[in-house]
């Protein structure tokens, strides 16, 4: 994929991109993407699913539009696919930094300087991923 090529991927057929990485066979009709996406006519996205296929991203078997390719442009380059979930991928260090503090405040048994310490050195990270994971969220198509 060249860079007009990614140009290309944004607005709506970013979108449209984004339902098919969802589902979970990576195959959807018109009408599926049209009531997904709440367009107001089947023809919008066909255009939409027909500049995927230009773009080699889906196929048309019959009516179907197959994805073939995942490309990673924008901010698709921010989240992980775990089966039909896209997640951001601040999520799998932000759900390890949590663990490792739930940890930590379980075995804090007094109060000193290394504790304090060792509790910050946790606790921000924590809060940085967290941060970074919903502000990534927040960017989905």
């Amino acid at each position: 994929m060249d860079l007009d090529e990614t140009a290309s991927l944004k607005g709506n057929t970013l979108r449209v991109y984004w339902t098919l990485l969802k589902s979970e066979t990576g195959i959807m009709g018109v009408r599926e993407v049209q009531r997904a996406l709440k367009f107001s006519s089947p023809t919008l996205a066909a255009y939409h699913l027909r500049k995927l296929e230009e773009l080699g991203l889906v196929k048309n078997e019959r009516g179907d539009y197959r994805l073939i390719k995942e490309v990673k442009v924008g901010v698709l380059q921010e989240f992980m696919r775990l089966g039909a979930v896209m997640l951001p991928r601040y999520t799998l260090y932000a759900t390890m930094f949590t663990a490792l503090l739930a940890f930590y405040l379980l075995q804090f048994k007094e109060i000193s300087f290394y504790s304090v310490s060792a509790l910050i050195f946790v606790l921000l990270p924590t809060a940085i991923f967290w941060y970074e994971t919903l502000r990534v969220w927040q960017q989905r198509p």
